[in-house]
Order: C-alpha cells, then structure tokens, then sequence
C-alpha cells in the first residue's frame, strides 16, 4: 500500500496521509458463488488501521484488517483499476405511495448503488411493514409515517394537519404507536400561502417525540425558524436554511448543539449539466424529456448559491451532514455528492456524509462502512471517487447484502 486513508477517532475528523488515498488489496467472499475474492482494488474506507483484506459471508462482512487469510477454494476475480466504497444512504426521500411501485423506486435505488432510504412523512401507514422485509436487489425502506404541519389546503393531505399543541402530541403518540423511524414536522408558510407551525406547536410535538424516544427532522426554510427549531431541541434538518446566508448566531447555535444533523439537500443548481451517464439506464424518449429541461436558469442558481454558501459555513464549523436528496429521482444522489464538492466540502467529507454519517443517522448499526460485522453494502466503480466526485456514477457493480444487484436491465 503506497497510500493511507485513517480517521482520527478523538478529534472525530478524517486525515489523509499526503492528501491522497488508500490502495488496498480486498478479498470478497460472494453467496452467489460461493466465494469470491476481489483482488488489486482501490478501496475508500474510513478506519484506523490499513485493511489490506475484506471477507464476506453470506451477507455480512465478517473479516477486515491485518492477516486475513482468503478461504480455501475462493473464486478469485482481478479488480486492478477498480475501486469500492460502501453504499450510498439517501437520508430524504418521498417515494410512490402505492406499494408496488414503492418497491419499484427501492429497486430502482439499488441499481445506481443506494442501499437504504429514509422516506420523508408522505407514507400511508399501511405501507410501513416494508420496512421490514429483505428485497432482493433494492434499498431498504425506513419512513417518517405522516409527517405534521398546518393545514395546507390544495397540497397532499397524507400529513396530520394540526391547529393546537394537543393535536400535535396526539399526532406524535400516533406516530409512536406505529413505530416510525422519526418524526417528521414541516415550519414553512410557503411563500406565505399558509400559516406554519408556531415555536408553540413544534415545541409541543419535540416534547412530546422525546418522550417516546423518538427523534425530530424539520423542513425549514427561513434562518429565524432554524434557529427556533433549535433551541427547541429538534434533532435534525431535513434542508438547509434557504432564505438568506446565516449569521454568527446560527453558527454558533449549531455548536451549542453538536447532535444537531443537517441533511443540507440542495437543490438543482440551475446549470446546464452532462447527463450522457444516465443514457444506459434510461428509455431514449425519457431521456430527451430530462435534456428539455436542461437548461440554464439563473434564478435558481441564486437560490443554489444561498444553500451552498449556507453548507460551506456549517461544514467549516462541524456540523454533522448527512445526504439526502427529496424527492424521486433514484439517480439523483450521485448529483447531489457532486454538489457538495462544488460547494466546498472534499470528496472524503461527501462520502462519509453519504455512508458512514447517513447509516448512523438512520441508527443503522450494520451499515455505512467497510468493516466486520457490517452488511456487505458497496459498489465496484471503474474510478475512484476521491479523485473526482463524479466517478460514483462509473458503476461496474452493485453488491447488495452480499449479492450481486442485476444491473441488466434498465432502472428506469
């Protein structure tokens, strides 16, 4: 190994040795055929130490480090110029509701590398139970339930709608019966259409969340309602403040609180981009829709630039980020990553966002790294994204829970 990659457990930050990456010689065992081993490769990892092998057993990974030792009758498969990283974790999502098509857009996730989603307080109740099954081939489902906010007439009725603190703890007890993976609350009047929920209100609905043990994300988009939210004791934004670029005092908020975790799920940049990567996996008629609306539009890159800057200054601080992208578009993470990079944070801190912090977030034990005792959740790419951002999307292929994802057919 020419390289090092290591984390610094203590000060919690990630170090690379000068200022490159590892190179390191994995080994895979793969229950499709038996045993596999997965030589010469690239590896992004985050650890303390070299891992120079990797073994897989069924589904878990259950050897990393020093001195392992490939089992006897391996299948051995050269991977000299490829690279793995762990599975992408999408931390904000609003799937279909209806269930096969649900299970549709979790398969759609695993072809372009993304092993779990946490959907964003738009789900029927009845489609919870996924949860809890093993799809073969596609993400797994975690869920919001009904998200809480004001009445907003005219928009999508599946949220509780509340007007008093005693209909938002009803909500929440409601929420805790059904065992959601959080609660999902929205503070935002868009664009002064409707009234938004009061520090009152989603003051009364975090009480109310942490007595059942259950964490709270909010939609904000104005800087004054963050810094409610806040000093509320909300656990989590599911955006960034977008109205303006924050201050001091919101800096310094978030240092006051360092579990807070900021999903910064910024929007498009408003730019004309390179979308010939999506050609493989998208009907020709579905594709010339996507490059019709592929344009410049400078409004929305001000809007960009607000969140961006906004991203730039939290992530200076030590704000803890996740990835997550809002909405359906099971491609769109891979865009997204590379926004955070033209936004200021390094491809290493992206792909912790999008691994290692998004499993924790999601209090995923077994998931977002490298290391024994972890699912085996990782793509083989043909370049290593520590170079450019970018080379997540060069897929060669997806292992999902030990198996290989059938990438054959398009995702679409």
């Amino acid at each position: 190994m020419d390289r090092l990659l290591a984390k610094d457990i203590s000060k919690g930050r990630i170090q690379e040795a000068d200022g490159r990456h590892a190179r390191e010689r994995v080994s895979v065992i793969d229950p499709a055929v038996g045993v596999r081993a997965l030589r010469d490769v690239d590896m992004v990892i985050e650890v303390r130490k070299k891992i120079p092998s990797l073994v897989i057993d069924g589904n878990k990974i259950v050897q990393a480090g020093q001195g392992v030792a490939v089992p006897a009758g391996a299948l051995r498969v050269n991977l000299a110029g490829k690279t793995i990283m762990p599975a992408i974790i999408d931390t904000h999502v609003h799937l279909s509701p209806i269930r096969d098509r649900l299970i549709r857009d979790l398969k759609m996730r695993g072809y372009y590398g993304v092993s779990a989603v946490l959907s964003m307080g738009l789900d029927p109740y009845e489609l919870l139970d996924i949860r809890g099954q093993t799809i073969p081939g596609a993400a797994r489902f975690f869920s919001a339930g009904r998200g809480i906010t004001m009445p907003e007439p005219g928009r999508i009725t599946v949220p509780h709608w509340i007007t008093t603190e005693a209909e938002g703890r009803k909500a929440v007890q409601e929420l805790a019966e059904k065992k959601v993976d959080i609660v999902k609350v929205w503070v935002d009047d868009r664009a002064g259409q409707f009234k938004k929920l009061t520090p009152e209100f989603y003051g009364a609905i975090i009480d109310e969340a942490h007595k059942h043990g259950l964490r709270v994300t909010a939609h904000v988009f104005n800087m004054d309602d963050a810094k409610g939210l806040i000093r509320a004791g909300v656990d989590a934004f599911a955006h960034g403040v977008r109205d303006k670029d924050i201050d001091e005092e919101m800096v310094a908020l978030y240092k006051l609180h360092p579990g807070m975790v900021v999903n910064p799920n910024l929007p498009d940049r408003g730019v004309k981009t390179d979308l010939s990567w999506l050609r493989p996996a998208f009907p020709a008629a579905e594709l010339e829709k996507l490059e019709k609306a592929n344009i410049d539009r400078p409004r929305e890159q001000l809007f960009h630039a607000i969140q961006a800057r906004n991203l730039a200054k939290i992530n200076a601080a030590g704000v803890r980020i996740v990835l997550g992208t809002d909405g359906n578009r099971a491609w769109r993470p891979h865009e997204q990553m590379e926004d955070m990079v033209l936004a200021g944070m390094t491809p290493m801190q992206v792909i912790v966002a999008s691994t290692r912090n998004a499993a924790e977030f999601l209090r995923m034990t077994d998931a977002g790294t490298l290391e024994a005792g972890k699912s085996a959740d990782f793509m083989v790419l043909d370049a290593n994204p520590l170079d450019d951002i970018t080379n997540t999307r060069r897929i060669s292929t997806v292992i999902l829970r030990g198996a290989v994802v059938d990438r054959a057919q398009p995702a679409y």
